[in-house]
């Protein structure tokens, strides 16, 4: 009987048995939260669901064990790993599903946060140990994490799906999104969830995607705040562009280009599209523009008020050109093509004088800082806007780093840095209290759909006319008309030479 109780003991409690549209799932509870995992919100998009729309998943009867993250979408091996935010587990094409996290499974309707992965549209997994959602839960909120198609899978426009005259989706992994927003709006409830109060967050693709999210018809009320963090200014492929890309794998995996038939690419074992070698192989890190999930660029949708009327706080790192390789960017050659415009580098930062830092911070600025500050006046008009600037880099990190890299802002707004085992050293005292700050600005923005937090400073919002940025340095500060001229010099720079990325 001893050795009964002592088992019973060591096991984990199982979660309340909660009933979503397509059957019952029974997840795990641990700590004071309540964990539903791998919960399936649309069919497998495995044979002649590939490359279509995402579909509702098939119902199941009994009750459905929900206590292990689904596999990842397809994507190359071992790549997420090293971005920092942790492995992602075994990959499948089998991967939409979604993971819950909340405080209890009753009517308390809570804000519900939904996080969106990033990795340039071609890696990462919402089971990644840097997205736990447990610490946001245990101070009263639900938390979504979810997986969305990546990659070939994820964002495709071969002419084999033409319907007669008419081109049909080519932004898969948006829809997804879209899917697994629906499936909030339809089941949350059951888990404890407010379905009339979600936050889209992400970072990254991820803060892309929420800002996709804003310019997508498809989205309208799905969600009710939003905020994107590092979304890169980097453009989006034509539906041109996406057709020679799709042909272009076709021939790279022993197919006839163009020629080759929707049986032909169906029929391919999905490992063979992921970790082709060569050029004009992908479309990372945009998404496509002219299918109904995004008609037009996410700025034009913004510069003709088309975008979601809903809050938005935005910002980035101070070292954002830690990723600048993996979007293709080469800092030498954006000071080149900023000189070529008669804007000169070495006078936009007086006080760096080492080429190579001037063209790290110029990356920086030109396709994080200036995009989030062009969003952010575009939107205010219409919706209460923020702008955050993400500075404090660990203390107890030898040597000090320039600044904070690409994604080392996340574990601080969704406090899992003494959980995620993905830092080099662990949270120092001062460390914590940025992670407390920060994530208590973004719970009270989920709450209130306004960043307001007692014993903080206070976060005015971001307007054309009078721009402010909160500062996540050692303690929030707060910093009006942050890099102003800079950053018009290099809102003028964007609006000139367009197309400033190379997109090979």
């Amino acid at each position: 009987m001893v050795l009964i109780w002592v088992a019973l003991m060591a096991a984990p409690a199982m979660a309340t048995v909660v009933a979503t549209q397509s059957g019952r799932v029974q997840g795990a509870s641990a700590d004071g939260v309540l964990a539903y995992k791998g919960l399936p919100y649309a069919a497998p998009p495995v044979g002649e669901l590939r490359w279509r729309a995402p579909r509702a998943p098939e119902p199941w009867t009994g009750v459905r064990r929900a206590d292990a993250y689904g596999p990842a979408c397809m994507q190359t091996p071992g790549a997420a790993a090293r971005e920092g935010a942790g492995d992602v587990g075994p990959l499948s094409e089998d991967c939409l599903s979604l993971n819950l996290w909340t405080p209890a499974a009753d009517a308390g309707k809570r804000p519900v946060l939904v996080w969106i992965h990033g990795g340039g549209l071609v890696l990462g997994a919402g089971s990644q140990s840097a997205y736990d959602g447990a610490p946001l839960a245990r101070r009263g909120v639900v938390v979504v994490t979810l997986n969305y198609r990546l990659g070939a899978l994820g964002f495709f426009d071969h002419p084999a799906f033409d319907a007669g005259q008419t081109r049909g989706p080519v932004n898969f992994g948006l829809l997804d999104q879209i899917a697994a927003l629906r499936w909030v709006r339809d089941n949350v409830a059951a888990f404890g969830g407010d379905p009339g109060n979600v936050t889209v967050l992400g970072e990254s693709a991820g803060g892309m995607s929420v800002l996709a999210l804003f310019a997508s018809p498809q989205a309208r009320g799905l969600f009710h705040q939003g905020i994107a963090q590092s979304a890169p200014g980097v453009p989006s492929a034509t539906r041109e562009r996406a057709r020679e890309v799709s042909a272009n794998i076709a021939t790279a995996v022993g197919l006839d280009g163009a020629r080759a038939t929707a049986a032909q690419l169906r029929a391919l074992p999905a490992q063979r599209l992921f970790g082709l070698q060569g050029q004009g192989l992908s479309l990372a890190p945009g998404f496509v523009i002219g299918d109904a999930a995004l008609p037009q660029t996410i700025l034009s949708a913004f510069e003709q008020r088309r975008q979601a009327r809903v809050p938005l706080i935005l910002g980035n790192n101070s070292d954002e050109a830690t990723v600048a390789a993996s979007f293709g960017v080469d800092p030498a050659k954006v000071v080149q093509r900023l000189g070529a415009a008669r804007i000169f580098v070495k006078a936009l930062y007086p006080g760096v004088s080492d080429p190579a830092q001037q063209g790290r911070e110029a990356v920086r600025d030109l396709v994080f800082t200036a995009f989030a500050r062009r969003i952010a006046m575009l939107h205010a008009p219409v919706a209460p806007t923020w702008r955050y600037y993400f500075s404090h880099v660990q203390t107890d990190l030898q040597p000090q780093p320039p600044g904070v890299a690409h994604g080392g802002e996340i574990v601080y707004a969704l406090g899992t840095g003494e959980v995620c085992g993905c830092l080099p050293v662990p949270m120092s005292a001062a460390d914590r209290a940025v992670s407390t700050a920060m994530s208590g600005y973004w719970l009270a923005f989920a709450r209130n759909g306004v960043p307001a937090v007692a014993g903080v400073p206070a976060w005015p919002r971001d307007t054309a006319a009078s721009p402010q940025v909160l500062e996540f340095a050692a303690a929030p500060v707060l910093r009006p008309r942050f890099m102003g001229a800079r950053l018009g010099t290099m809102i003028v720079a964007l609006k000139n030479i367009g197309r400033y990325l190379d997109r090979k």
